[in-house]
């Protein structure tokens, strides 16, 4: 996530760039001059945000993705291949000039995450990308009717074993095998796993001591912080509409300040903390609590840690992906967000909040900021479509199947 403040008088310039990116409001074109995002094959999504003075001062340039492997790796790939469009875009922010290091530029500006969320560990864009392929040969190629009547499962499953080797020698199909989990990350992984636990003991005393006087602190802020939820205005909820549902998937970007004073800034940073130990560790095949529609998701501090942003990618509509946060996880969206400045007021940090439906809806709408451009490596596919391509696959490299898991398997199809 690339941050950077946008040079004086530079930010038209840059708007007029970034609009050239896209073939139509909220679509890009994926193989644009300027940075040709599909040309980067461990690329899941990207987008560029503009954060203007409505929002933050100054104004920022936000380059954000999510990728697979290594920051350093990642980055390094993407400066190389795009090294002249990345000069274009980044030569409206201040502190960059002809002779800067792209690389290291984007290192330097690189704003690390609070905590994020991959809705399944491992998975990657090629294998995406080559399981959907393998769908839609297996699908085409499946007997159907009498054709499938005379055969068994296990017999049309063999059948379809050997069509799928007779494609892969012929080059029309490519499955790779899974990738090896590289050695540093599982170590961090553990150290992770161990260490935040460990502090959370250590400090445990302190915390039980000092707990009767946080939720009195907890208790006074809440039914004295203003809450200012204003229904957003026409034009600004048409602009945001605008550039979405043009795909199965959606994107979202929110930014809020946090609740002025110590206990506030102290808490948002230890919910965040625990949250990215949950997304870390519990919550990696396939949802986050209750809510199975989010690709990624990220909470990222900015301002010295005065401001928090929320980016997200998820499958459905705008208003289904609201409902379904609160209708499964209202407390967990109280638990961060009810330290931003206006939330609607919550009691004892997880309750009403944004189960007050409209007041809630108003508050992110007005906190959503419109996004520029926003890419997705493979359009029309959601998580469902995802999962149930990895299932045909593993079914079809399983070594051994009963009649009835073969039927089922091909039911897959």
């Amino acid at each position: 996530m690339v941050v950077a403040p946008i040079a004086s008088g530079r930010e038209a310039s840059l708007r007029r760039l970034l609009d050239r990116m896209n073939r139509a409001p909220g679509v890009v074109d994926p193989l644009n001059e300027v940075l040709p995002f599909g040309r980067c094959e461990r690329l899941h999504f990207a987008r560029l945000v503009v954060l203007d003075a409505t929002t933050t001062a100054p104004v920022y340039l936000v380059f954000m993705g999510d990728a697979d492997g290594a920051l350093q790796d990642v980055m390094s790939s993407l400066a190389a291949s795009a090294e002249a469009g990345l000069r274009q875009l980044f030569s409206h922010c201040a502190g960059f000039d002809a002779g800067s290091d792209v690389l290291r530029w984007m290192l330097r500006h690189n704003q690390p995450v609070a905590a994020s969320y991959v809705n399944w560990v491992g998975r990657t864009v090629p294998q995406i990308r080559q399981e959907a392929a393998l769908q839609r040969a297996l699908s085409a190629a499946v007997p159907r009717g009498h054709a499938a009547a005379v055969q068994t499962p296990l017999q049309l499953r063999r059948a379809l074993i050997d069509f799928v080797a007779a494609e892969t020698r012929a080059g029309r199909l490519t499955l790779t095998p899974p990738e090896a989990t590289p050695l540093d990350w599982q170590i961090t992984q553990l150290l992770h796993l161990i260490g935040v636990p460990l502090v959370g003991l250590l400090a445990l005393p302190l915390l039980i001591v000092l707990l009767p006087l946080l939720l009195v602190q907890l208790r006074r802020l809440e039914r004295s912080d203003p809450e200012i939820c204003p229904r957003p205005g026409a034009d600004a909820l048409q602009a945001l509409r605008q550039l979405e549902d043009h795909d199965l998937t959606n994107q979202f970007t929110a930014l809020g300040p946090v609740k002025p004073g110590r206990f506030r800034r102290g808490l948002v940073i230890v919910v965040l903390v625990l949250i990215d130990y949950a997304c870390r560790h519990v919550f990696t095949r396939g949802h986050l609590a209750r809510v199975q529609t989010i690709h990624f998701a990220r909470w990222v501090f900015l301002d010295d840690k005065r401001r928090v942003l929320f980016a997200s990618n998820y499958d459905g509509s705008h208003e289904a992906y609201m409902d379904d946060f609160i209708n499964k996880v209202a407390w967990g969206l109280n638990l961060v967000f009810s330290n931003g400045v206006g939330w609607p007021h919550t009691d004892w940090l997880i309750l009403r909040g944004a189960r007050r439906e409209q007041r809630f809806k108003s508050y992110q709408r007005s906190h959503q900021l419109p996004t520029q451009v926003w890419y997705k490596a493979y359009p029309g596919l959601t998580l469902v479509d995802l999962q149930h391509n990895q299932r045909i696959r593993a079914g079809l490299e399983q070594a051994e199947m009963s009649e009835a898991q073969a039927l089922d398997w091909l039911k897959l199809l």
